[in-house]
């Protein structure tokens, strides 16, 4: 019976769960990987782990952002694009920028909940022994989950701490919400697009420049009449990710065109890994004047659910106050 799990980059049980799962005995990839019970090997109930805090450094989940909130109500930045535009990659290299010390104007890190979970995406862009640095791997697109949320907090001089939440979620779900916004398939689109302060429209230039051009064309087009409809004032950015690259005029007019009759106060960033002639020794600048505009724009959206309470014990009962 193996006791490694079997996700790519996962090394559970030495640390938690890739995927999330507080509990990885309910994580699906992990029973596979642990084994079946045969006849001579009966199953026996597994007991949940428990947690020694009411977090674990993981990606937080939706049932998660009330604990979150219990310092400040918390930004959602909702990361909006099609499958490999990219959206993991930027949230990646913003975490290992901020980890060499670079800072937004006058805006420090303050904390994280979710170092773990920064990690698990981040860690494949680092040296590991004679293994060079490669991209993160796809976010897993199955069904029943919510999407990921990874937390930062930012402290402005002599202010509070602000808390964010940037939604990792796979391009899948962007696009079956743009199709259907309320297919079953799109639960996690459709939460961010009711919770989110600001959205990052991610255009992946190396799909719009390739042979399936206009077809990547058509779904970024869809993706924006989708947001159009869902937006209520939000701030959105349209973030041309892969920049390095050259889209041939004729699709970028038309996905700009769309873009800003849809949305008429847009920003547009440009982001890549590999810097172009024109951004050589830029040292990331364009991923930190994206994620300045990002922590800086949005005002707080989400909405604390109020918890039912039937004691009469006045500190149980703070949370229907």
């Amino acid at each position: 019976m193996s006791k490694q799990c079997k996700q790519p980059h996962c090394f559970a049980p030495d640390v938690p769960c890739h995927l999330g799962e507080e509990d990885r005995n309910q994580c699906e990839i992990w029973k596979e990987s642990v084994g079946h019970p045969t006849a001579d090997q009966p199953e026996v109930p597994s007991e949940p782990e428990g947690l020694l805090f009411p977090w674990s450094g993981n990606s937080l989940g939706t049932v998660d952002v009330p604990f979150v909130a219990g310092r400040s109500n918390p930004t959602v930045i909702g990361v909006v694009g099609p499958q490999n535009a990219g959206k993991t990659t930027l949230l990646a290299a913003w975490y290992l920028l901020l980890g060499k010390g670079l800072h937004i104007r006058d805006y420090r890190f303050a904390s994280s909940y979710t170092l773990n979970g920064w990690e698990n995406i981040a860690h494949s862009f680092r040296w590991e022994g004679h293994a060079g640095p490669s991209f993160p791997v796809h976010t897993s697109s199955r069904a029943g989950r919510s999407p990921g949320l990874l937390h930062l907090a930012f402290r402005r001089r002599n202010a509070l701490a602000t808390d964010f939440l940037f939604a990792d979620a796979p391009g899948e779900w962007f696009k079956r919400w743009a199709i259907d916004r309320d297919g079953e398939d799109a639960v996690g689109a459709r939460w961010l697009g009711d919770h989110a302060s600001a959205y990052l429209l991610i255009a992946d230039c190396d799909a719009l420049a390739g042979a399936s051009g206009g077809n990547a064309r058509s779904i970024l087009q869809l993706l924006i009449q989708r947001l159009g409809a869902e937006r209520k004032e939000r701030p959105v950015a349209l973030v041309w990710s892969k920049s390095d690259l050259t889209v041939p005029t004729q699709i970028r007019e038309a996905v700009q065109g769309l873009a800003h009759r849809v949305f008429p106060d847009i920003k547009e960033f440009s982001v890549s890994v590999y810097p172009s002639e024109q951004e050589a020794g830029s040292s990331g600048q364009g991923f930190m004047k994206l994620l300045e505009w990002a922590i800086s724009s949005p005002q707080p959206r989400f909405v604390v659910p109020k918890l039912e309470m039937a004691s009469d014990d006045p500190f149980l009962m703070y949370g229907r106050l």
